[in-house]
């Protein structure tokens, strides 16, 4: 037991931590706080979840109306879904504005837990079995069919018989339920590999000379994230709980029924109109795919110093990459006609441009700097 707490002590109430880091390093722990959320909120939903495509629909209305909180249930998971992209999506940003990618191990773990929880996430979205849920499982599941030679039985493969049916859903259902806690087992290991090297810092130093002890003075901090973000999300929950909601998915699914403009949830918008932007099915996946495995090949770019507060065209190109992702995930969900494709193709550009340009510059000031 003394030797279980004395590795606790040393693991985290006496982890070293920077003395300067702020709030933009909060975004880690409230990812493990939603991420605890959705599993135990996911559990409870499982007591009553009726994997069956006859019945899935109608377990969740009766999950809503019928289950003594059910409905509060329901919200908290499909809205903490919502909040752990948000978090995910500041903590990826921060990584990359303060140079985090050099820690190499760390990051490379982080982008596999993006990964998983993308695709989590979108095995979630299927489950309610309304009319976005079927049609984004048919869209999303037909671009495996571009892979040459062996796409189309791999499809048929994934999808247990020759059209998304009830072999779909349960296999989604079991995924949708163990893939939560193999994150979990890479977030073990995403800490591990963090506290063996410490956090980045906002001035990019490596130095062990000003560091204090991660409690009491960080656990404030997170402790104050904790507070504003789950004020906000119970705010969200009770008051506007359909905000991130399609209205489509409240109409059972229907295979007789194309809705009008099928687009998946929100946070997966920037990645749909890269998939959009390319009139060829196969270079849409590729450029799809390839707009999250480049983050993998972030830890290549080398500079000499660690934050890009060092790198004045750096961060400018950088607030420039934020707000074309903005962009991308609005033209994500705009319908698929002029202007709105040249613009989902300009914006790609961009986006696939930063990681170039970021290179070239911070090559170019080195060497203009240190040389």
């Amino acid at each position: 037991m003394n030797k279980n707490l004395s590795l606790f002590n040393k693991s985290l109430i006496k982890l070293p931590s920077p003395i300067n880091i702020s709030y933009w390093w909060n975004f880690g722990s409230l990812l493990g706080m939603f991420l605890s959320i959705q599993i135990i909120s996911g559990f409870f939903l499982s007591m009553h979840y009726c994997p069956n495509t006859n019945y899935a629909f109608n377990s969740i209305i009766h999950i809503i109306q019928n289950i003594n909180l059910g409905w509060l249930i329901h919200n908290i998971h499909i809205n903490g879904a919502s909040m752990f992209f948000i978090c995910m999506y500041m903590h990826i940003g921060r990584g990359m504005y303060y140079c985090s990618f050099k820690l190499t191990n760390t990051w490379m773990i982080g982008v596999s837990i993006y990964i998983l929880s993308m695709a989590t996430a979108f095995l979630g979205y299927v489950l309610p079995w309304g009319q976005m849920s079927f049609w984004g499982a048919t869209v999303i599941t037909n671009l495996v069919s571009t892979i040459p030679y062996i796409g189309n039985t791999t499809v048929q493969w994934i999808w247990g018989g020759f059209s998304i049916n009830n072999a779909t859903l349960n296999r989604f259902y079991s995924l949708h339920f163990i893939l939560p806690f193999l994150i979990l087992f890479l977030v073990i290991i995403h800490l591990y590999f963090l506290h063996q090297t410490g956090s980045s810092n906002p001035l990019g130093l490596n130095s062990d000379l000003f560091k204090i002890y991660f409690h009491p003075y960080f656990t404030m901090k997170d402790n104050l994230g904790f507070m504003i973000m789950m004020l906000l999300f119970m705010i969200i929950n009770l008051e506007y709980p359909y905000l991130f909601s399609d209205p489509d998915n409240f109409n059972t699914a229907n295979p007789m029924i194309t809705p009008i403009h099928i687009q998946p949830e929100w946070y997966f918008l920037f990645a749909y109109a890269i998939l959009r932007s390319i009139p060829n099915k196969l270079g849409g996946v590729i450029a799809l795919m390839s707009s999250i495995i480049i983050l993998y090949f972030m830890p290549l770019i080398n500079s000499k110093m660690n934050s890009l507060n060092t790198y004045p065209l750096n961060q400018l190109i950088y607030w420039i990459y934020l707000n074309n992702f903005i962009l991308l995930t609005w033209a994500g969900a705009q319908i698929i006609e002029h202007p709105y494709v040249i613009i989902s193709q300009l914006l790609s550009t961009m986006y696939f441009m930063y990681f170039v340009l970021n290179i070239v510059l911070l090559k170019t000031w080195d060497l203009i700097m240190f040389y």
